[in-house]
């Protein structure tokens, strides 16, 4: 009889999970492979790395628009004097570290502005071709990489002239706290820039200075080997389906010095994003590094390797108890019926069938004694029963159910009781700090992102003719579709009335009351959205505004980062402007101690508002929190808004969480075992066991017309293999008695 199916497989099967989750309990629950660092921190340096990709590469993209648009602007208007040029370039974005106007059929220099400008690297190839006018790093005398761009001012019945202005490759204006350090790569691993170093001549002791040495050679290493990791293809290395940063990013780690280990991320500026892909930040091979230097975490004590080796051995022995179980209560009765109900249709009927004592097991057995009477000859016609006297209808169910409380005493204590955590649990300092520092960059780039809102403006009012509504709003149209960033631009008079439009219908009045002579203004009230409005004067016409709605999605969108939890933009009162998920229009904040930390953070100190970190324990709950008002310059650093971020402790990858989560993946992985292991017994042995015993007690009644069919190639049914053959023979046994009975009065009738 194959045995593929039955009993055996899954008892079997049983003791081999039970013997592997006690391995991996003994592993995951010990000390073994836990990192010196904690892989959260290690993250935390990835995204900060990210951010910085993110942040360089729009500081890239604008410069490269804005010189775009500027040219734009003075090939539509009136030949102008190249200084003016310059003097207008120069006012309106001030980020050039020098700028140039050349004649491109004498190569004459016409003006200059800032930093000499070498021209040596001017060739046919960069005028002309299908690469030609593309931005160029090209190397200063002083050993400095410059990032060059191009423009032609090609106005009407004037020479066409090449406008270049030169930006630094620095690292973004981060705010990156105390002892971290950032770089700026190039594909060879060439370190362009950094930024957060120490000076050596600051430094006060020998050792400082030996740390501070030490740091930057672990910078030249680790950005060696992100150059190389960052060569891979921004498609192929990113998993189907996964999501967060576009590019390739990863984590580094150093070597350790003084009791600290150097810990590093880097994102490359190249991206998956077919949108992005087109960007020319994207396309220098650029790669930031983040390295901050972070206490070496401490090993576990022995006392926690012996809590997963205790687990585990709980475990086997319940383990062991429950394979037991099964065995003396199903395998070993359906192994006996399997040999009593093979005797007896081989015609051994000499002694009487060992049936088990309970359950189904004991009414097949029962069934297969009076079946065994009536094939010897020695029992009388059998009755219909009634379902008197017939006990055990639970069955082999006590025996799975007693298994499966067995196996819950340990699922359930190392699942909901084992590592549990409270708001006592430890948090890296690291981690405040950096989300301190992440929100403050993300406030920073949300300011310039309405500081460049508002630049634009400027930028578009100079092409706006107040006598022709027509030409203004072709003007307009034109804007929108490169800008989406705005929901609609209008222009306003001095009585607040619109005089062109493009995009949608204002949603909020442009009010030209001295009393608010802010550029960046919020209005809708009891709306559904905020509407946030950036306003620029058109010049020479007095009372005359451009003003372009923000659209607030596009604000959300500069707010969703991963690793930072929810985010929101808040005015000066705590309501909220923008979020990373969804929100109500000018709702607070969800927790008062969030609303008392924006406005801690908004309290004048020093040179103006600070940011902000903190630890919120609350209940068993840890929430790590942090401000940054906005600040630095331009039109938005004095609107009075801030960037609010928090974010459960959980979900940082931390070594009591982690183990929590051990716990917890311990006890799920305990029940799937029992959802597997007893549901294959209850579905391929008791539930037909059930129907067998039915099936044979009726067969035991006289129910000689049913034939018995085996659904399966196990015990059960073999069983019913020979219940059938025994159906067969008392059929043919009835049928034999019932034609000797009936030969004589056939004989009586002939005579």
């Amino acid at each position: 009889m194959p045995l593929l199916g039955g009993i055996r497989p899954p008892i079997a099967l049983l003791c081999l999970l039970v013997l592997g989750l006690a391995g991996l309990t003994a592993k995951v629950l010990g000390p073994a492979g836990e990192p010196a660092v904690p892989k959260a921190v290690l993250n935390s340096q990835e995204y900060f790395a990210q951010d910085g990709a993110i942040a360089l590469r729009a500081s890239i993209d604008e410069r490269v628009t804005d010189l775009n648009r500027m040219a734009d602007a003075l090939n539509a208007g009136e030949p102008a004097d190249p200084e003016r040029v310059l003097s207008d370039l120069s006012r309106t974005y001030q980020k050039w570290t020098g700028t140039t106007v050349l004649d491109l059929e004498s190569g004459k220099i016409l003006a200059a502005r800032g930093e000499t400008i070498p021209l040596a690297w001017l060739d046919k190839d960069v005028l002309t071709g299908e690469n030609a006018l593309t931005p160029r790093m090209v190397r200063l005398e002083t050993g400095d990489v410059r990032l060059m761009t191009m423009a032609v001012l090609d106005r009407k019945d004037g020479p066409q002239q090449l406008l270049i202005a030169s930006n630094s490759l620095a690292v973004p204006p981060l705010n990156l706290g105390i002892d971290r350090s950032m770089a700026v790569v190039a594909r060879n691993g060439e370190i362009l820039a950094t930024a957060g170093f120490a000076q050596a001549e600051a430094l006060t002791s020998d050792t400082a200075r030996e740390e501070l040495d030490h740091l930057r050679k672990q910078m030249t290493r680790l950005a060696d080997r992100a150059a190389k990791e960052s060569e891979q293809d921004p498609i192929s290395a990113r998993e189907p389906g996964s999501r967060g940063y576009p590019g390739v990013s990863g984590t580094l780690l150093g070597d350790t010095y003084n009791g600290r280990i150097a810990t590093g991320g880097y994102a490359s500026l190249a991206s998956a994003d077919p949108e992005e892909r087109k960007s020319v930040g994207a396309g220098l091979g650029l790669t930031v590094v983040a390295l901050l230097p972070v206490v070496q975490e401490k090993a576990v004590g022995q006392e926690r390797e012996l809590y997963g080796l205790v687990a585990a051995g709980v475990l086997v022995v319940f383990g062991l108890l429950a394979a037991a179980l099964l065995w003396m209560a199903v395998q070993r009765p359906l192994l006996t019926l399997f040999l009593e109900s093979r005797r007896l249709a081989r015609g051994d009927l000499t002694r009487p069938v060992a049936a088990p004592r309970w359950g189904e097991a004991a009414r097949v057995g029962a069934a297969l004694e009076k079946l065994r009477a009536q094939l010897s000859g020695g029992g009388a016609e059998p009755r219909a029963k009634d379902g008197k006297g017939r006990r055990g209808r639970l069955g082999l169910r006590v025996p799975l159910a007693l298994t499966a409380v067995l196996l819950l005493l340990w699922c359930v204590p190392v699942g909901l009781l084992l590592n549990r955590t409270d708001a006592s649990v430890s948090v890296p300092s690291t981690m405040v700090n950096d989300q301190r520092d992440r929100t403050d960059l993300v406030a920073d780039r949300v300011r310039r992102a309405l500081n460049e809102a508002q630049a634009d403006l400027a930028s578009i009012s100079r092409l706006i003719d107040a006598d022709d509504p027509d030409a203004t709003t072709d003007v307009l149209d034109g804007a929108l579709r490169k800008h989406s960033r705005y929901g609609s631009l209008y222009v306003v008079g001095e009585g607040g009335d619109v005089l062109a439009r493009a995009g949608a219908e204002p949603n909020a009045a442009w009010s030209g009351d001295e009393k608010n002579d802010s550029l960046i203004r919020v209005a809708g009230e009891g709306g559904k959205k905020p509407v946030v409005q950036a306003g620029a004067a058109v010049p020479d016409k007095k009372g005359m505004t451009l003003v372009g709605e923000v659209r607030v999605e596009f604000l959300n969108s500069l707010l969703n980062r991963p690793g930072l939890g929810e985010v929101r933009v808040v005015d000066a009162r705590a309501r909220t402007i923008a979020a990373s998920d969804g929100f109500l229009a000018f709702e607070e904040l969800p927790r008062e101690s969030l609303t008392s930390l924006v406005r801690a953070g908004a309290v004048q100190a020093g040179a103006g508002p600070v940011e902000n970190g903190l630890l919120i324990r609350e209940g068993r709950s840890v929430t790590v929190a942090a401000a940054a008002p906005f600040s630095g310059g331009g039109v938005a650093a004095d609107i009075g808004w801030t960037v609010v971020s928090w974010q459960n402790a959980k979900h940082f990858e931390i070594t009591p969480y982690e183990r929590e989560d051990r716990s917890v993946l311990a006890g799920m992985l305990g029940l799937a075992l029992i959802v597997v292991c007893l549901g294959w017994i209850h579905l391929v042995v008791v539930r037909p066991l059930r129907a067998l015993a039915s099936s044979a007690e009726k067969l035991a009644d006289g129910d000689l017309k049913t034939v018995l069919y085996p659904r399966y190639h196990d015990e059960v049914g073999a069983v019913v293999r020979s219940l059938e053959l025994v159906r067969q023979q008392l059929q043919a046994r009835r049928q034999n008695q019932a034609r000797r009975s009936a030969e004589p009065r056939l004989g009586a009738g002939g005579r």
